[in-house]
């Protein structure tokens, strides 16, 4: 298969369904840790996980408890002083990172746009891990393109500079260059932050969709935790650099954990139906620290 064909095979392919590209772990930590210079104490301590094809996996956790690094540590961005990290089925640091990228996608927090771009150019750079510097693009680069901006609602404002976007809106679109990447593993790192109610409802349900019937492994930072509870597979909650739960929404987001976590009283209820997330925990915070506690 050339650099500018599509990939097949795709839809579909979820966790373990068959055709699916790969068997392993899609992302894996053994043991990570990781201490900054002159830190009192390590940033992450101990840490592990595994996240299967097609999984949707979220990781939450208060301020400083370690979200960011880790994600560096995932992406060969950081290396890690302990443990290790395992991508696709192979330790991270027998990919070469041209390789890595074809494979691996990654939405970040905040981006700096030094020229002026149009949503389709920008869109387009996500075909770059497969072109390199000297290769023009081909039909299925330019359908990648096409089929990304589709994906997200994009296709109508193809044409208009970046930065008449809204927030919203250029959030999609980075979202959308990650999916012209064609990537097996796509990395978020607070994708909904800032944004209203009606994108942030968008992007988490376009996520689920992703990580279910197309077959990719979705991994995303985020602090909503209900949006994570309704849409997410499995959690993972870090503190102070620990995990401090990992599973299912139901095992994670428990009452006496999040409080031990967060320092502060909650309520954890049920989400009432109908709808596929019917029974998701809710977390909501209590009017003040000395409120009583309530039972989930």
């Amino acid at each position: 298969m050339s650099a500018g064909e599509p990939r097949t095979g795709r839809r579909g392919a979820g966790a373990g369904a068959p055709g699916a590209r790969t068997r392993a772990a899609a992302l894996a930590a053994e043991g990570l840790a990781f201490r900054y210079p002159r830190a009192a104490r390590p940033t992450l301590d101990g840490v592990s996980f595994t996240v299967a094809p097609g999984e949707l996996f979220g990781v939450l956790g208060p301020n400083g408890s370690g979200k960011s690094t880790l994600l560096r540590l995932l992406l060969g961005a950081l290396g890690a002083d302990g443990g290790r990290v395992r991508v696709l089925g192979r330790d991270l640091g027998t990919w070469g990172r041209r390789e890595l990228a074809r494979r691996v996608a990654v939405v970040p927090q905040h981006e700096d746009i030094a020229f002026p771009l149009s949503v389709e150019e920008m869109v387009a750079m996500g075909r770059y891990p497969h072109l390199g510097p000297w290769r023009a693009e081909g039909p299925g680069d330019r359908r990648a393109v096409r089929e990304a901006l589709a994906r997200c609602d994009l296709s109508a404002v193809a044409d208009r500079p970046v930065s008449t976007l809204s927030g919203g809106e250029l959030q999609l679109g980075r979202l959308a260059r990650a999916l012209a990447q064609e990537p097996e593993v796509l990395v978020l790192d607070e994708p909904t932050v800032s944004l209203d109610l009606r994108h942030r409802m968008e992007i988490f349900g376009l996520l689920k969709q992703l990580a279910g019937p197309e077959g990719t492994t979705v991994l995303l930072v985020t602090h909503d935790l209900n949006a994570a509870s309704r849409f997410a597979d499995r959690l993972l909650l870090l503190d102070g650099g620990r995990q401090a739960a990992v599973g299912t929404p139901a095992q994670v987001l428990e009452r006496e954990t999040i409080e031990r976590v967060y320092g502060w009283p909650v309520r954890v209820t049920r989400l009432p139906g109908p709808g596929p997330d019917a029974g998701a925990p809710q977390v909501t915070a209590l009017a003040t620290r000395h409120a009583p506690k309530e039972i989930a």
